[in-house]
């Protein structure tokens, strides 16, 4: 006997859980995106922050130099304890801590600041960083693979171990933008074993799947307004297609202020 969804030209509704299913099924693709959204965003962060510290931190560390040897200068001009107390504050600003050269990357040395570091700060021409943001083909490369192998579509505990080792080599790709090793990936999923077809589960199941990809969703949510929230993020999103030149404007405040330090300290320096 047709029913009202029949004579309507609807499709039957079937059984009471399909519903539920679909909820769960948008539920799952909304957070792969979601994930690979912030996936994506937090590669943009650690390789905008390497090039800052790279391009930038020498410029940082002479302005804390020259800060401490002003500081220093007053402090031995006017003998107040105050000065004093400022001076040695700025200085140990800049004293080197334990693992300075990992800290700072090549920055500085035994002797302050490196070479390499130091031409950052004149004319002298300088290799550059080395740029590891990931190309569009990687990019595409990244997402397609994440919506097929991500580990949330997993119904079962050894596919879902499977799947999260294959998405941590994806990921360690993705970030150092490596597109042949990608490729590779793509390939070796393609050849591996097809995903099972999910089992029909109970509303019980469906209910508590659901509940898991909510908590999930929260944990991603908390992890992106992390990055948002960092002083790196912020400076990324002030500039998301062209984040190059927004370094070059740094930089040339950056020297900018350190002209006026040196000026100031050479106005020290012969008073």
């Amino acid at each position: 006997m047709p029913t009202d969804d029949d004579r309507a030209g609807g499709a039957p509704e079937g059984r009471p859980e399909e519903r539920l299913e679909r909820a769960v099924r948008a539920a799952e693709q909304a957070l792969i995106e979601f994930e690979i959204a912030v996936e994506t965003f937090r590669v943009e962060v650690d390789n905008f922050s390497r090039l800052h510290h790279q391009r930038l931190g020498p410029m940082y560390s002479r302005l804390d130099e020259l800060d401490a040897l002003i500081a220093e200068a007053k402090a031995a001009r006017s003998g107040d304890p105050e000065d004093q107390r400022r001076a040695r504050e700025a200085r140990e600003l800049v004293m080197p801590m334990p693992g300075v050269d990992e800290l700072f990357h090549g920055w500085m040395d035994s002797d302050g600041l490196s070479p390499e570091a130091d031409a950052m700060l004149t004319d002298r021409p300088v290799r550059p960083p080395r740029k590891v943001r990931p190309s569009e083909e990687a990019r595409r490369l990244y997402r397609e693979l994440a919506r097929a192998a991500h580990p949330d579509l997993a119904r079962e505990e050894g596919e879902r171990k499977r799947r999260e080792e294959f998405i941590t080599r994806v990921n360690a790709a993705y970030a150092r933008g490596d597109e042949a090793v990608l490729r590779e990936l793509a390939a070796e999923w393609a050849a591996g074993p097809a995903p099972e077809a999910p089992e029909l589960t109970p509303a019980e199941e469906l209910y508590a799947r659901l509940e898991w990809l909510a908590r999930r969703k929260e944990l991603l949510t908390a992890v992106a307004g992390e990055l948002e929230e960092s002083a790196i993020g912020a400076m990324l999103r002030m500039a998301p297609d062209d984040p190059d030149r927004l370094l070059e404007e740094i930089a040339e405040q950056l020297l900018a202020q350190v002209a006026e330090r040196e000026a100031e300290l050479a106005a020290l320096a012969a008073g």
